[in-house]
């Protein structure tokens, strides 16, 4: 089981919990939505749970609920720039399908 982040998925991750003062790291998981079932939810963390499944790179905590763990297994997180826009994506080997606004997706 893993999940990983990119390099610069790390820096923005380093320079938003600088700025905010506090935090361990990000909490990523999934919720049912959307018109294909699942969305990515994405948050930063100030604590971890006893529940969670941590994982370390780049000098980046994630935090994943085991609920989430089966849908996300393997996924890379990274910080994209394109053009005006700029965001993470996630790079999810287990999607099968993703709907035509992108907010969702199937495994």
């Amino acid at each position: 089981m893993s999940v990983t982040v990119t390099e610069a998925a790390a820096k923005h991750v380093n320079k938003y919990l600088a700025r905010r003062g506090k935090g361990v790291g990000v909490r990523l998981g999934v919720k049912t939505t959307g018109c294909s079932g699942l969305a990515y939810k994405l948050e930063y963390a100030d604590e971890v749970a006893p529940e969670d499944v941590v994982f370390e790179d780049h000098g980046i905590k994630i935090l994943v609920d085991p609920k989430s763990m089966p849908y996300i297994d393997g996924t890379q997180l990274d910080f994209v720039r394109e053009g005006l826009n700029e965001g993470f994506r996630f790079n999810n080997p287990n999607e099968r399908d993703r709907c035509g606004c992108g907010e969702s997706f199937r495994v």
